[in-house]
């Protein structure tokens, strides 16, 4: 399917070169005050993981800004709220703690990137400082930090992503319960009808945020 395809460092820095001096310095290997307002600020950051075999996942968290712990420098504690159960990420952290996350500002075209080494938490006492709504998590994800840095606005400029007038239009484009209604073939099992899982899919967002 691919051809031409780059196999070596050596290769990749040939085609590129050298990383300019202030991209390499930049990263901090701790928070600062920078980085820790960046963090309790941002309402929204994805986490990616990979298993032991290789297997990746990219799962968004989100909550109101600062909804992340922030319990000194190198360490963070990320809420687990009520999601569907699949706990892909969890199950990769419990075989390789490695994980990269990605903090977002809505409006703000720079990111916060850190990457380290996870867990999946128990402890009591975080997670009652991680409660929402009068609820702790189950469990959170500690992440010890190896690498914490800002990266540039170039991927949010050429994509617009902040700029409404340049989404693109989703006219036409099916619901996530229409599509999930075809692809699990929910219309020939006759279980329910789309309107029915469009409503189903409502109500449980609805009520289980928290």
């Amino acid at each position: 399917m691919f051809k031409d395809v780059v196999t070596t460092a050596e290769e990749l820095r040939a085609i590129f070169g050298a990383p300019h001096e202030r991209a390499v310095k930049k990263d901090r290997g701790r928070l600062d005050r920078h980085t820790r307002e960046f963090i309790a600020r941002s309402p929204f950051l994805l986490m990616a993981t990979a298993g032991a075999a290789g297997r990746c996942d990219v799962s968004p968290k989100g909550d109101v800004p600062g909804f992340v712990l922030v319990l000194d420098d190198s360490h963070l504690a990320i809420p687990d709220r009520i999601g569907n159960n699949r706990i892909d990420g969890h199950l990769n952290i419990v075989e390789n703690p490695h994980v990269g996350l990605i903090f977002l500002i809505p409006g703000r075209e720079d990111t916060l990137r850190v990457n380290g080494r996870a867990c999946v938490l128990r402890d009591a006492e975080i997670l009652a400082r991680l409660a929402a709504h009068g609820k702790p998590p189950k469990v959170a994800i500690g992440v010890e930090i190896e690498e914490c840095f800002l990266h540039c606005a170039k991927a949010f400029k050429r994509s617009g992503l902040w700029e409404r007038e340049r989404w693109p239009d989703v006219t036409g484009l099916p619901s996530m319960a229409k599509i999930l209604w075809e692809q699990i073939d929910l219309q020939s099992t006759a279980s329910c009808s789309v309107e029915e899982y469009e409503r189903d899919m409502e109500d449980r967002l609805r009520k289980g945020l928290y």
